[in-house]
C-alpha cells in the first residue's frame, strides 16, 4: 500500500478506537476524519460527498417523517393494546412484543418503530407490573430481525443496495444495475429472524436481568391533580377500568369518577366506563402527558377546544406563578386565563397539597405549578414576564391526531405496495408517502423537520467518504489481497472473513458505517476470484444489522439501553450467543441460496 492507503488504514483504526473507548458522539468523529482527508488532499470534494448523493441515505431520512406521522397521528395505539393485552406469562409477553415489532419492521425503518413502541411498552410493563428489563432488549433485537426480512426494513438494507447500484454502473455490470428487490434478502432474513425469536423465548430468562427503567427511579414531587373526559364515541365507553389500564397508571392514580352528578370514589377495578364519564386523577407531569395521548380521553375543561391555533401545534407547558401575578386571589375562571395568555390551564400543582376543586374553581396562590396546553410561542412571551417565575416546554407533549390514523396507516400501505411491487422505486414511495402525510396533516412540518435523525444521517454520509478513501487509495484492494491470502482461493472461507469482519466493525462502530467501509473490500475480493459477488453483499446486510453483543453497535440496542436500566454486560451475555448463531446460518446458507 502506498502512504495515503496507511493513513486511511490508520484513520479507521484511531476511528474504531475512539468509539470503541470513548463518549465522543459518532458523528463527531466521523465528520472530523472526513474533514481530514479532504483538507489533506486525500478526498476530492466530490468523493467526500458522495454520501449525499446516494439514494438509500436520503430514503433513510425521508423514512424518518413516514414513521413520525405513525407516532403523531396515533397510527400505533390503534392496535398496540390488542397486540401486547395482558401478560399470562413472560413467554408470551415477549411473543406479543416480538412478533409485531418484527413483522412492523420488515416494512418501516427499524429505528423509528423502536422509538414508537419504547414509551408503549414501558407504560405497558408499569401498568401490568413486570420487570421492563425483561422486554426491552427483545424489542430492539426484534426490530433486527425484522430489518434483515426486506429491503426496507434497515438503512443498512438500502445503504448497502445504493452502493450496489452504484458499483455496477461505474463498472458497467448490467445484471446488478438494478439492485436488490423487496425481498431478496428474505431467504436467508425470515430463518434468521425465527430462530432469533426462539432463542430469546428460551435463554432470555436467564441471561436478562430483572429490574426496572432508570427512568421509573426519578421521584417528581409535583403532583397535579387532573380532570378528564370520556368521548361519547371513545373505545373506552363499555370498557373496565381495570382493561384499559387506567387502575395502575404510571406515577398516577384514578381518584374518583364523576358520573351524572354522582361521585364515585372507591372506584373498583371492574367499575366499567360510560360516555361523558368526568375521570379525576392525581399524579406527575409524565403521566399527564400520557393521558392527553389516550384515544378517547380529552381535557375536562372545555376551554381547551376555545384557544386559538389547531390543537395538534400544542404543546404542553409548566408555569409557575409569581407574587407579581395579577390575577392572586382569583379563580381560575375568573382571571380570564384563556382570553389574556392564550392558554388553558390543565391542572394545578400545589407543594404537594390535593386540590379537591374543578379547574375553573381554583384559587390562584404564589407559587402554584400550573400545567398549560398552548401554543410554544407562550415561552417566548412569557418566560420574562413578571407574572411567572419559570416558564419550561414539557418534552413530546403535543396531542395526538387521532382522527389521522387512518390515513397514515393507508399512507404507509400505498408506500409498501408501491415499492413492493416495483411500480416505483424506494426512494420515490417514500417520498410520495412523506409528501402525502405532511398535506394530510398526518404530520406537521414542524415535527416532520424535527423527526429526522440528523446525527445517523452524518455518519452515513460520512462514512461513505471514508470508504470511498479506503477504494480511491487502494487500500480495499490490499486488503482484499491480504483477506485473500489467508482465506485462499476458496470463496466460501473469504465469505466467513468478510462477515466476521463486518460483524466486528458494527459493534465497534455502527452498523452503517460497517457496511460502507467494508463493501469496497468484499467487491475487490468478490472481482479478484472472478465470482459472484451476491453472497459477499448478502453477508454485508446480514453482519451490519446482526449487532446484538454491545449497546453501541446499532442504534436501537442504543435506544433501550436507558428504558430498560441495562449494563454493557447485559448486552453482551445475551447478545454474543446470538452474535455467533446469526453467523453460523449466515455463512451455512447464504452460498446455497446465492452460488457464486
Amino acid at each position: 500500500m502506498g502512504f495515503e492507503a496507511w493513513i486511511v488504514v490508520l484513520l479507521v483504526i484511531a476511528i474504531i478506537t475512539i468509539l470503541a473507548t470513548t463518549k465522543y458522539s459518532p458523528d463527531l468523529i466521523f465528520l472530523a476524519a472526513l474533514g481530514f482527508l479532504l483538507v489533506s488532499g486525500i478526498l476530492s470534494p466530490a468523493d467526500a460527498l458522495a454520501g449525499l448523493t446516494n439514494q438509500g441515505v436520503v430514503t433513510v431520512g425521508i423514512l424518518y417523517i413516514v414513521a413520525a406521522a405513525l407516532r403523531d397521528s396515533g397510527g400505533m395505539q390503534l392496535f398496540t393494546p390488542q397486540l401486547l393485552g395482558k401478560p399470562k406469562n413472560r413467554w408470551l409477553a415477549q411473543i406479543r412484543i416480538m412478533l409485531p415489532v418484527t413483522a412492523l419492521s420488515g416494512f418501516l425503518n427499524n429505528t423509528p418503530v423502536v422509538a414508537m413502541f419504547i414509551p408503549a411498552i414501558s407504560d405497558w410493563a408499569k401498568k401490568h407490573n413486570i420487570a421492563v428489563s425483561k422486554y426491552m432488549i427483545p424489542l430492539s433485537y426484534a426490530a433486527i430481525f425484522g430489518g434483515i426480512i426486506t429491503l426496507i426494513g434497515t438503512s443498512t438494507n438500502l445503504i448497502v443496495n445504493g452502493m450496489l447500484i452504484q458499483y455496477a454502473k461505474q463498472h458497467n455490470l448490467e445484471s446488478l444495475m438494478g439492485g436488490l428487490n423487496m425481498f431478496t434478502i428474505a431467504k436467508i432474513g425470515i430463518p434468521c429472524a425465527v430462530l432469533g425469536i426462539i432463542y430469546i423465548l428460551f435463554f432470555s430468562h436467564w441471561l436478562l436481568p430483572e429490574h426496572g427503567s432508570v427512568l421509573s427511579q426519578l421521584h417528581d414531587p409535583r403532583e397535579y391533580t387532573v380532570e378528564m373526559i370520556v368521548e361519547p364515541k371513545s373505545p373506552l365507553v363499555g370498557q373496565s377500568i381495570e382493561k384499559m389500564g387506567l387502575r395502575q397508571l404510571r406515577g398516577m392514580y384514578l381518584m374518583e369518577i364523576e358520573r351524572g352528578g354522582e361521585l364515585i370514589i372507591a372506584v373498583s377495578p371492574q367499575e366499567k366506563l360510560q360516555a361523558n364519564d368526568r375521570l379525576v386523577f392525581v399524579g406527575i407531569v409524565d403521566s399527564i402527558v400520557d393521558l392527553q395521548k389516550m384515544r378517547g380521553l380529552v381535557p375536562a375543561t372545555n376551554q381547551v377546544f376555545k384557544l386559538q391555533g389547531p390543537r395538534a401545534k400544542r404543546c404542553l407547558i409548566e408555569a409557575v406563578v409569581s407574587n407579581s401575578f395579577p390575577s392572586i386571589g382569583k379563580t381560575i375562571r375568573e382571571s380570564h386565563f384563556r382570553t389574556i395568555y392564550n392558554a388553558v390551564v390543565i391542572a394545578v400543582a400545589r407543594n404537594g397539597q390535593r386540590i379537591r376543586k374543578k379547574i375553573g374553581d381554583i384559587i390562584l396562590q404564589p407559587g402554584d405549578t400550573l400545567l398549560l396546553e398552548a401554543l410554544p410561542s407562550f415561552i417566548d412571551q412569557q418566560q420574562n414576564s413578571k407574572n411567572f417565575f419559570l416558564v419550561s416546554k414539557i418534552e413530546n407533549s403535543a396531542p395526538i391526531r387521532f382522527e389521522k390514523a387512518w390515513t397514515a396507516i393507508l399512507i404507509l400501505f400505498v408506500m409498501v405496495i408501491l415499492a413492493g411491487s416495483g411500480i416505483l422505486s424506494m426512494l420515490k414511495a417514500a417520498t410520495l408517502a412523506a409528501g402525502l402525510a405532511v398535506l394530510t396533516g398526518c404530520v406537521s412540518w414542524s415535527n416532520a423537520k424535527r423527526s429526522i435523525d440528523w446525527q445517523v444521517l452524518l455518519v452515513i454520509v460520512a462514512a461513505f467518504g471514508i470508504g470511498k478513501a479506503l477504494e480511491t487509495t487502494g487500500a480495499s484492494y490490499t486488503i482484499a489481497q491480504y483477506l485473500i491470502s489467508l482465506a485462499g482461493d476458496n470463496p466460501i472461507l473469504v465469505l466467513i472473513v468478510v462477515y466476521g469482519i463486518t460483524s466486528l466493525f458494527t459493534e465497534l462502530i455502527t452498523n452503517n458505517a460497517a457496511a460502507v467501509l467494508v463493501f469496497p473490500i468484499a467487491m475487490a475480493s468478490a472481482v479478484n476470484m472472478g465470482v459472484n459477488p451476491m453472497p459477499f453483499i448478502i453477508a454485508i446486510m446480514i453482519g451490519a444489522s446482526a449487532s446484538f453483543a454491545t449497546p453501541i453497535g446499532y442504534q436501537t440496542n442504543l435506544m433501550v439501553f436507558g428504558p430498560g436500566g441495562y449494563r454493557f454486560s447485559d448486552y453482551f451475555r445475551i447478545g454474543l450467543p446470538l452474535n455467533l448463531l446469526f453467523y453460523i446460518i449466515t455463512v451455512t446458507f447464504v452460498p446455497l441460496f446465492w452460488h457464486f
